[in-house]
């Protein structure tokens, strides 16, 4: 019998990815298994929770139109539905950047005792916040990172340019350290060009960091708990036709994602033990997918995803349908043993 009965998936967000976010939500609550839960679509954006669809164990799924979505009581995490109270007992947080994947969101459930889908809020935080995260990875020893430089909005970001050019091989890429998609993010070829693209990716986040390219092979992998242990998906190995995986090449078909990837046996088992360990250093829950370089000299860790794409294009469910793992039986897994 399944542990939980109402299962609230979280969609929609505060940040530039809040409509791939409910492409990931709709298609993760058209996946749960219709014939062990009830499923309750929420689009939680800027404070304002609305119940936009439910499905109820073994019936079908039902839209409210725009200005007739009952509202969640935040009090207690519930809604009313027809006159009927609905208790969730369990969320399936979907929010792509604040506040899913930041972890405000998830501290609003551990206060409430509501179990979840992912990481725990301390965890979410860290990593979401690429700096602290690959700080905590570099000390680990885990796994490479690459050189960078750190800058603040409200620092000197001509001393942090100079820092780069003196200290950095370009081109380097100047990113937000709290926003996903690629949102904010510019290759940089000329040191005269820092400045400005210190400027764009502060109008994502006020903490950037711009960080040495590295020439080599792009590889993701994820790991998930089973219950019992860390497991891993196949890896993917990511081609674009730009100059690197932005926002256009993952989302408008301008690169090619290789499941499984052709590297060798040798490769494929370095990335999967990496990314294992990795997860259980951090103290990840549910999926979570990390990204690397693999270079001459070895693998780099670029990120850590703790609540990556789930679209039916994304890369998750790519390497589950190379698993052979039915998705419904995956969610199954997550739900039951987070």
């Amino acid at each position: 019998m399944a542990k939980y009965q109402s299962i609230a998936v979280i969609y929609g967000s505060d940040s530039s990815e809040w409509e791939v976010s409910c492409r990931s939500g709709e298609f993760v609550a058209s996946r749960i298994d219709q014939n062990a839960y009830s499923v309750y679509e929420i689009f939680a954006r800027f404070g304002q929770w609305s119940l936009v669809a439910c499905r109820k164990k073994d019936s079908m799924r039902v839209t409210f139109p725009e200005g007739a979505q009952p509202q969640i009581d935040k009090t207690d995490f519930s809604v009313k539905v027809l006159g009927e109270k609905i208790k969730f007992d369990f969320a399936f947080v979907m929010q792509h950047g604040a506040p899913g994947e930041n972890g405000q969101l998830e501290g609003y459930l551990e206060m409430l005792g509501i179990p979840f889908s992912t990481c725990s809020s301390y965890v979410s935080t860290i990593a979401f916040d690429k700096f602290a995260c690959k700080c905590l990875v570099h000390g680990a020893g885990i796994v490479h990172t690459a050189p960078d430089v750190y800058v603040r909005e409200g620092g000197d970001i001509y001393a942090a340019a100079a820092k780069c050019a003196a200290e950095l091989q370009f081109p380097v890429f100047v990113k937000p350290t709290q926003a996903g998609s690629s949102f904010g993010v510019t290759r940089v070829t000329d040191p005269k060009d820092l400045t400005e693209a210190i400027r764009v990716a502060f109008r994502e986040n006020p903490g950037v960091l711009i960080e040495q390219g590295l020439k080599g092979r792009e590889l993701t992998c994820a790991a998930y708990f089973d219950g019992s242990l860390v497991r891993t998906l196949p890896l993917i190995e990511i081609v674009t036709e730009n100059e690197y995986f932005d926002y256009d090449a993952k989302y408008n078909g301008h690169s090619q994602e290789l499941c499984p990837a052709p590297v060798d046996e040798a490769v494929s088992e370095e990335v999967s033990r990496t990314t294992a360990a990795l997860y259980s250093f951090l103290g990840c829950a549910g999926i979570v997918r990390m990204d690397y370089i693999y270079t001459a000299e070895g693998l780099y860790f670029l990120e850590v995803n703790t609540i990556p794409g789930m679209t039916s294009a994304s890369l998750v469910p790519k390497m589950l349908r190379t698993a052979g793992i039915d998705i419904t039986d995956f969610l199954t897994t997550l739900i039951e043993n987070n």
